[in-house]
């Protein structure tokens, strides 16, 4: 079924099956008085009718089957595809005008806004004014162009009014008239919108506004905004609503801020634009539970917890009460941001939230785990020491039995006897949790004490010193001998401990010309009996229990003596004035021997 109005006449299509009935309803400009007309389109059995106002027509089709409507209705305007299955209903244009009161028999109502599904090829774009009624007489059209142009354009139009145009086509031989074309201005924007006329809080994040209908709009209002500015905040709405019900006059604002100060604005739009209202209507929202907050903080000490803690990011009013709880159990309540929690156990674990309330209710943070400090072990044994051989000691521990926190490292401090046992250094340090270590490249047959300290966070604990000695060994570094001659016949030779002992020095020897000469504890020795200028090789021995070693070779002579012996001396004559000299040295003698030759008498002189 399909109903049309078109150049004065209301034509009705109905089609069941194969039958194919049309009845043709003539309204001329009955209906261009600017007001509501009542249209009926009715089937009863076999007589189709229809009426508008006080006009009516009806046909009767005898081969017209029941109608069953089981598809969509299409009001105003049918969409392309359908027209492709029905050529006969044609391609006029869409609806222009409005409709209301929609009703089908025994039926409810139909309001068509909030049942229609979309519009196509429809332009609903409001109802006629009635100036129109005017504007539908053929007879009292007006002039708009005269001339040979193709297009006119036409200025000075009222807003929002729908106009009927037909084209006169003229020459001699006579004229002929198009159809009349309807057409409407578009709307202005919406003037003077007012503020809102009432507001009210939900709760803290939603508000209900309540207006009232913009007087004076030409057109159709679209769509209504809501607005919310923050009081001395940016120029910019921190929330917006829009609400494309235009028949509701009472929105809801969302996604506000409790306590808070707002300005509520109303703005009206229409397809030209949209005008916000110049006043706002100002509304505090209400207090809520805070959000965010933060979980507690603590300054540890062994025995006990400074603990503090920041206001909510989201306040949402005034804190009225902190609590805070420990292991379950409220410990505080106030409205402070500081706490001290004492007698504790050192390094213990304890379970902290916190509560924040406001007049409107509370809000937990989450739970977080916090400990007191930690402190150094309370004791720590000595450790045991093995010698494993001359350079090796094994270095052993146990765990202490209080740790007063997380163990962190061990260290190891060794001193020994050519230290005098002062200057202690610490030969391990590690955070392996190994309880033994092995100290190598030690001096063999030397005494240390070693001593162990454990440390956590909250410091060390040093053991008492362990006292071993390394297995002996020869000497190293036995030194070269000094030797000194004060008399021609005698030595006094000295020296000095090994540079590496390597255990107890039991006895030194020194060998003068490779042989034994001195075996004893003593650090020098004294030599005589020898001849002067005698070149004499020394050599020291130190010894231990492990053995012997000797040093370097170190060579001497006896101090010098006067020459023993007598001297023969042969005198030769060379000419008139030489004299050549021979000897024989002396049978002894004691040094290096250096010859004067003195002469007596007359020596020739050259004038």
């Amino acid at each position: 079924i399909q109903m049309e109005l078109k150049s004065g006449i209301l034509n009705i299509y109905l089609k069941t099956g194969i039958a194919f009935t049309q009845v043709d309803l003539w309204l001329g400009l009955s209906y261009c008085d600017g007001k509501w007309n009542k249209v009926t389109v009715n089937k009863e059995g076999s007589v189709i009718s229809a009426s508008m106002n006080e006009l009516k027509e009806q046909t009767f089709e005898p081969h017209v089957q029941q109608l069953k409507v089981n598809s969509p209705i299409y009001v105003g305007g049918i969409p392309p595809h359908i027209q492709n299955f029905y050529k006969e209903l044609g391609l006029e244009q869409g609806f222009g005008g409005c409709m209301k009161d929609v009703k089908f028999t025994r039926g409810a109502v139909v309001n068509l806004a909030s049942v229609s599904s979309s519009a196509v090829r429809v332009n609903l774009d409001g109802c006629l004014s009635t100036d129109s009624a005017v504007n539908c007489r053929g007879n009292d059209s007006i002039l708009v162009h005269r001339g040979k142009e193709l297009s006119v354009y036409e200025s000075g139009l009222q807003p929002f009014t729908e106009y009927l145009y037909r084209i006169v086509a003229l020459n001699e031989g006579g004229s002929v008239s198009s159809a009349w074309t309807r057409v409407r201005t578009r709307e202005p924007v919406p003037q003077n919108v007012p503020t809102p006329s009432r507001v009210h809080s939900i709760n803290g994040y939603s508000i209900e506004v309540t207006w009232d209908k913009p007087a004076g709009v030409i057109g159709v209002i679209e769509k209504y905004i809501l607005k919310a500015y923050e009081e001395d905040g940016p120029n910019v709405p921190i929330a917006s609503a829009e609400l494309a019900d235009t028949g509701m006059l009472t929105g809801v604002l969302t996604g506000l801020h409790p306590f808070t100060n707002y300005a509520v604005t109303l703005t009206a739009c229409t397809l030209a634009g949209c005008t916000e209202s110049l006043h706002a209507l100002n509304i505090s929202t209400p207090q809520e539970a805070p959000e965010d907050v933060q979980s507690p903080t603590a300054v540890s000490f062994p025995t006990s917890l400074l603990m503090s803690w920041r206001p909510p990011k989201t306040p949402n009013g005034i804190i009225t009460q902190y609590i805070l709880y420990m292991n379950g159990v409220p410990i505080y309540f106030g409205n402070g941001t500081k706490n001290i929690v004492k007698d504790l156990a050192v390094f213990t674990p304890h379970q902290f939230l916190l509560t924040a309330c406001t007049l409107a209710g509370c809000t937990n943070s989450s739970q977080v785990t916090l400990f007191t400090a930690q402190l150094p072990p309370s004791h720590i044994d000595a450790p045991v020491l093995t010698v494993l051989d001359s350079r090796t000691i094994y270095v052993q521990w146990k765990e202490p039995v209080e740790v007063n926190g997380i163990l962190d490292r061990y260290i190891i401090y060794i001193t020994n006897s050519e230290q005098n046992f002062t200057e202690w250094n610490a030969i391990y340090n590690s955070t392996a949790p190994l309880l033994d270590f092995t100290i190598q490249q030690l001096f063999p047959g030397t005494e240390y004490l070693i001593k162990l300290a454990a440390c956590t966070g909250g410091g060390c604990t040093i053991s008492e010193a362990s006292r071993s000695i390394t297995d002996e060994s020869t000497p190293e570094g036995v030194p070269a001998p000094e030797v000194q001659s004060y008399s021609s016949d005698s030595f006094n030779i000295s020296w000095t401990k090994p540079e590496y002992p390597n255990g107890i020095i039991t006895s030194y020897g020194l060998y003068m010309d490779g042989v034994l000469m001195q075996n004893s504890s003593q650090l020098s020795s004294y030599c005589y009996g020898l001849a002067p200028w005698s070149l004499h090789s020394f050599r020291v021995q130190a010894c231990t229990a492990k053995g012997c070693a000797l040093g370097p070779l170190v060579e001497a002579r006896t101090m010098e003596a006067p020459p023993k012996g007598k001297m023969e001396i042969f005198a030769m004559v060379d000419g008139s004035k030489e004299v050549q000299l021979k000897w024989l040295a002396p049978n002894k003698p004691n040094g290096k021997l250096t010859y004067t030759v003195f002469v007596t008498g007359l020596f020739y002189v050259d004038q």
